[in-house]
């Protein structure tokens, strides 16, 4: 969903610009400030620096889910565990007028999608446009937060070196079989609720039209499918769509992660409780 444009972002009357990392706190208050030098009118907001270190999932799909809702402006990301490697660094122009920029891994690409398409994207190449020194291992600091702040401050899309096509993100797709679903866990949010890489359109596909508090077998374990956490009693599990649309276990004021024992990039299988 893509929220209208305010006339205020029409008129462009102070850019903004978006942080969102796997960094921590001091780290990413380094890129806001280098933001903030080279681009003092900036209004600068740190989305988040808190998603798991190197888990570019997790960071594309809060992306793909907060974006919408920011202003339309400069959207710096950084999760990049292949950082200083051949990976390139990209900046990318949607649909709605937002640049995106971060490492070209997938991270990008689902909330550019979300914010009308691809309309544009640049490997970040120009000497011109980073810090003097880049580091191997700091390029949040040394070349995306440049690159974003010089966005910010009008540089064109062009300057900053050739085209490419940005890499799209690679998540598995659910796999129906007879009376199951067998789905990959992307990443378990703070709650504990593990978002799954499966949508409701999945589920009915296999078990057909489900009403809330119908029972599925979920690792041996009976999970009701319910439309909202208090459905349930206290401390039992819940299988929901989450607020990305997406399908995810929780349980009701606890964690599905610790009950289930599951993390990112396992594998569960739905199946009708007997």
């Amino acid at each position: 969903m893509i929220l209208p444009v305010s006339a205020g972002e029409r008129a462009g009357t102070s850019p903004y610009v978006s942080i969102t990392t796997d960094f921590g706190a001091a780290y990413t208050g380094i890129c806001a400030g280098v933001v903030a030098r080279i681009a003092p009118t900036a209004r600068v907001q740190v989305l988040s620096d808190e998603v798991s270190k190197y888990a570019v999932v997790e960071g594309a799909l809060l992306l793909e889910q907060a974006l919408p809702h920011l202003p339309v402006g400069v959207h710096l990301a950084v999760v990049d565990p292949g950082v200083g490697t051949l990976r390139h660094p990209v900046a990318v122009r949607t649909g709605r007028g937002d640049f995106l920029v971060g490492p070209d891994n997938g991270l990008l690409v689902p909330a550019a999608e979300a914010l009308g398409g691809v309309a544009e994207a640049r490997i970040l190449d120009n000497p011109g446009l980073r810090l003097p020194a880049l580091s191997s291992t700091f390029h949040g600091r040394d070349l995306f937060a440049p690159a974003a702040a010089h966005l910010a401050n009008g540089v064109p899309l062009g300057e900053f070196g050739p085209e490419l096509r940005p890499s799209p993100l690679e998540i598995p797709e659910p796999v129906p079989g007879e009376g199951e679903l067998s789905v990959a866990v992307l990443y378990p949010d703070d709650f504990g609720s593990l978002i799954l890489g499966a949508f409701p359109r999945d589920l009915a596909a296999v078990f057909g039209p489900l009403e809330y508090g119908t029972a599925l077998d979920v690792a041996g374990t009976r999970v009701r499918w319910a439309e909202t956490f208090g459905d349930v009693a206290e401390g039992e599990p819940l299988l929901f769509a989450d607020s990305s649309g997406r399908l995810a276990l929780g349980v009701n004021l606890g964690s599905a992660a610790a009950r289930f024992g599951l993390s990112a990039g396992r594998t569960v299988t739905l199946r009708h409780a007997g």
